[in-house]
């Protein structure tokens, strides 16, 4: 019997790495051998708790969740009814496609492990191919780039307006490149770590702030001019704001600089429940917007990744073998510590 090695949750803030059947393709399915994945705050949040909540009418209880939804992979065994994929393909997974629920995300199967059923493969749906010059490790950030480009695609932002990132981890960073290969006039990235604001350059960014050390406001109104709010109070001439860093001080800090009509988009998960200053967004007419996941793009990513993989694989701060795999995400989940981690296969 073909054995593989999943990782899934353990205990609270541990993972487990278990030896489990292989599974076989039906006659709709395609096998990928799994060649790297990347690691997600989502991921983070899970073995922090300890798995998941069950349903309701099981009690609640956590459960187990096998982990991983950035995989990258070849095919090695392909289905009799599967059309256009073949074996030796090299693939990027939706994980949201998985009749059996999400991949890496609550569902049966998860993308950090050896070999990955993608149960009705269907190419440019369930998985996508993309050519052998582009690293497996730098494929795997299909995923999280989907996630930045729909941000980006949610702030509407034109290439005459200028626009601040707040967070300079994976989808901050992944934003800033999408913004830029979109024509976007001005971009400013801002971050409390020193060596994530000089990536931040690296990646394209037309300027950085260190909120640390200095007053964000001004710093803007000193990058974008002055601008005003609808009492005519000045305010930086800022358009877009994207909080990709999800701590209060960014909502309050967008909040008391926002001039009159800009946008802020959320696409961090916020960590805590924050107050909202409704006059603060009343005097700006400040229009609030949610991003979440890709309902499109997981797919739209896939050419600019190749095309600029260089660009991107400056994204990838540790590359750490699987059978290291507790300290990829010892590592991971460390504050500061690692910026985007990726787990990779042999061979």
């Amino acid at each position: 019997m073909a054995t593989m090695m999943p990782v899934k949750t353990g205990a609270a803030g541990q993972i487990e790495v278990v030896d489990v059947e292989r599974p076989e393709p039906g006659p709709k399915d395609v096998l990928v051998k799994i060649r790297a994945c990347g690691i997600c705050g989502t991921d983070l949040a899970f073995v922090h708790m300890g798995g998941m909540p069950a349903r309701a009418h099981l009690g609640g209880e956590l459960v187990p969740v096998p982990l991983g939804h950035e995989p990258a992979g070849e095919i090695v065994e392909v289905g009799a009814g599967v059309t256009g994929l073949k074996a030796g393909d090299r693939v990027v997974v939706n994980p949201q496609d998985a009749p059996t629920g999400i991949i890496g995300c609550g569902g049966r199967h998860g993308g950090m492990t050896e070999y990955l059923l993608i149960e009705n493969a269907v190419a440019g749906r369930s998985v996508a191919v993309f050519p052998d010059f582009v690293p497996f490790d730098v494929a795997s950030l299909n995923e999280p780039m989907a996630v930045a480009l729909h941000c980006v695609n949610r702030s509407g932002a034109r290439p005459s307006e200028k626009v601040v990132v707040f967070g300079a981890g994976p989808i901050g960073l992944g934003a800033t490149i999408w913004l830029k290969l979109r024509g976007v006039r001005h971009v400013v990235v801002v971050d409390v770590l020193p060596d994530r604001l000089e990536k931040a350059l690296a990646v394209g960014a037309d300027a950085v702030i260190d909120s640390r050390a200095e007053d964000v406001a001004a710093r803007l109104t000193e990058l974008h001019g002055e601008g005003a709010n609808a009492l005519g109070q000045p305010r930086p001439d800022t358009d877009v704001y994207i909080d990709a860093a999800g701590a209060t001080a960014v909502f309050n800090t967008v909040v008391g600089a926002a001039k009159w009509g800009a946008r802020l988009v959320m696409v961090a998960v916020q960590k805590k429940g924050s107050e909202i200053d409704l006059g603060g967004m009343l005097r700006s007419e400040l229009t609030l917007v949610a991003s979440q996941g890709y309902p499109t793009e997981i797919f739209e990513v896939t050419p600019q990744l190749v095309e600029h993989h260089q660009r991107f694989a400056q994204l990838i701060s540790h590359r750490v073998p699987f059978a290291e795999a507790d300290r990829a995400f010892r590592l991971a989940l460390t504050p500061g510590a690692a910026e985007k981690v990726v787990v990779t296969f042999d061979a």
